[in-house]
């Protein structure tokens, strides 16, 4: 892994939902944490990861920041993903 999120396991997360999962576990957030941290409960959160809602704009900002992602990473999964924790041993 190089540090700038394009390890071979991004490509296979191509849809937001899948997106805001990787993230999350790159940052070693459980779902409640994450949840929590922008502002919604357990079950909109799980609905996001899964694909059956989308954050929408009230929240895809707060959601990028959590998460420590670009908004366009987040939004489409073009440009850095998320770090993990041993791209920074390797950098």
């Amino acid at each position: 892994m190089n540090g700038n999120g394009n390890s071979p396991m991004l490509f296979d997360q191509d849809t937001l939902g899948g997106r805001i999962s990787l993230a999350r576990d790159a940052c070693s957030l459980s779902i409640d944490d994450a949840a929590e941290m922008t502002g919604v409960n357990r079950e909109v959160w799980c609905a996001w990861e899964n694909d059956r809602s989308d954050p929408g704009v009230s929240h895809i900002d707060n959601v990028a920041a959590s998460l420590k992602v670009s908004l366009l990473w987040l939004a489409i999964g073009r440009g850095p993903g998320p770090e993990w924790p041993e791209d920074n041993l390797l950098g």
